[in-house]
């Protein structure tokens, strides 16, 4: 790949996930302080502070595993990356949607296995691509892990 594709790529790829980031934003933001969320929210819940500095620092690794993924794909492997980065993205959005916007935790609590199911469908499939970029999707996979504790304990 020529080194200007390179670039605009790795542009790409943030752009993308950050896009996924603030839409999902946009749910949880103005829902994180309200009563409802207050009275559901399990004790072991880290402050809300640390949420949106995870999840910077999370949505930096999945924008690079994206990048990495992709200059490293074979051309008939592109189109998987894509397809299951995608879908993982809608997961994303979706949870917050539901948990926050419709403030309905058993739905999320679905919603949240299909996208836990994605990361470990992501890791495999970029992992035959880039071994660094299967890397980059190990804490986003723990995090998601601990958010399905947080999501049941809120039921």
């Amino acid at each position: 790949m020529k080194k200007e594709n390179k670039i605009l790529t790795f542009l790409a790829s943030f752009l993308i996930v950050f896009l996924v980031a603030f839409i999902g934003s946009l749910f949880t933001s103005q829902n994180v302080n309200t009563e409802w969320y207050q009275n559901i929210k399990p004790s072991i819940t880290p402050p809300n502070y640390v949420f949106p500095i995870v999840w910077t620092f999370l949505f930096i690794l999945i924008a690079f595993s994206l990048y990495f993924a992709w200059i490293n794909a074979k051309k008939e492997q592109k189109q998987r990356i894509a397809i299951f980065f995608a879908l993982n993205f809608v997961f994303n959005i979706l949870w917050s949607a539901i948990y926050f916007g419709m403030q309905n935790p058993a739905f999320a609590f679905v919603e949240i296995i299909f996208l836990w199911l994605s990361i470990i469908m992501l890791i495999f499939i970029t992992y035959k691509t880039s071994k660094t970029a299967a890397y980059l999707l190990v804490p986003y996979f723990l995090w998601v892990s601990f958010a399905i504790i947080l999501n049941y304990l809120s039921l």
